[in-house]
């Protein structure tokens, strides 16, 4: 049997990876230890996702690892030798905020932790696709620079603009305030690359923009269009911060980012960087979000804003996904904008 190792298994990206693998018969394994309650408080806690996970599907298999203690990570890796199909590596600090609080905390998961990963794959499964969901936050914010448009609900790319289409992996990540997450998740991107090109293994950075999805616990500090609709849903507070609530992103589903994984891992590549997001198909500004968020729920938001932004924020993100699809032909967007927030409204409704 295929087996196919996941780690931040319960997190959104990763619990969408292990359902997807489990249905398809391989056997999962999944490393979570719940950090992001650590990081978010107990409300934002994926016990409730493990549990679910090892309560439906017999192919699925956790581990309460962390990480960064590469004796364990390695010994798991060697118990399934031979067997490995792929390495999806979704566990992460993904917070710019939490991570000035914590550099140490922040540098050792996002960074030490996918060396770990990387010297295990090496050890035990060289020649297995090893996939790493990296951020569009290594560009820092030179995307901050381009000129831009203000406009009624968003800011937008002057028109003609070379960007047009979104941003692509020829933006440069030096010379730019990434903030400590960007430098950390910038620092793991790099090690992937290199773990690549210097010892030929088939890897694969998945810079994303917001990933997102009903599976999604979301919280300030992480998990914008699940914390924006909890937040109307349940009537507390919200904050925008800094922009005129006019800054954009783009937004893909937790589906469509595992097909894109899935579509490597059948054909994969080596050392290969991709802009992965909703592009021009799926984006929004704050403000956009907010009207659609509270069309949906039929419910007013709370929300205040302030001035000041949070360092390092983008003004405007779409990423230009081109360069994957020409790489994966038959990869399609399935989720636009309005089913998302309809699917996590959903999800929030029902959780009371």
């Amino acid at each position: 049997m295929n087996t196919i190792v996941v780690t931040g298994s319960a997190g959104l990206i990763g619990s969408e990876t292990a359902r997807h693998y489990a249905r398809s018969g391989a056997r999962v394994v999944g490393i979570d230890n719940d950090m992001r309650a650590r990081f978010f408080g107990e409300e934002a806690s994926t016990k409730s996702t493990r549990d679910e996970l090892l309560k439906t599907f017999p192919e699925y298999e956790h581990h309460d690892i962390d990480i960064r203690d590469a004796r364990a990570v390695s010994e798991l890796f060697a118990a399934h030798r031979g067997s490995i199909r792929a390495v999806i590596h979704t566990a992460a600090q993904p917070s710019h905020d939490w991570a000035a609080r914590d550099p140490q905390s922040d540098f050792t998961v996002n960074a030490n932790g996918t060396l770990n990963l990387l010297e295990a794959a090496r050890a035990h499964c060289p020649d297995t696709p090893f996939i790493f969901t990296s951020t569009n936050k290594v560009y820092g914010d030179t995307p901050n620079r381009l000129p831009l448009v203000e406009q009624e609900t968003r800011w937008e790319i002057a028109p003609g603009h070379e960007y047009a289409a979104g941003i692509p992996e020829t933006m440069s990540i030096d010379a730019t305030k990434h903030s400590l997450f960007g430098a950390s998740k910038a620092a793991a991107d790099l090690l992937v690359q290199e773990y690549g090109r210097y010892f030929g293994m088939p890897t694969a950075c998945f810079r994303g923009g917001c990933l997102t999805g009903p599976a999604h616990a979301g919280a300030e500090l992480h998990g914008f269009l699940s914390y924006l609709m909890k937040c109307c849903v349940s009537g507390r507070s919200y904050r925008v911060f800094g922009y005129k609530g006019k800054q954009v992103r783009d937004n893909i589903h937790a589906f469509d980012l595992v097909s894109a994984f899935r579509a490597f891992i059948e054909a994969p590549r080596t050392a290969e960087i991709y802009n992965i997001g909703g592009g021009r198909f799926c984006n929004c500004s704050m403000l956009e979000a907010i009207d659609l968020s509270e069309e949906i729920s039929g419910c007013k938001l709370n929300w205040k804003y302030e001035e000041t932004n949070r360092i390092g924020d983008h003004i405007w993100w779409i990423s230009d996904v081109r360069k994957f699809q020409s790489h994966f032909p038959q990869w399609k967007f399935r989720y636009g904008l309005r089913q998302i927030l309809e699917e996590i409204y959903g999800a929030c409704a029902a959780s009371g």
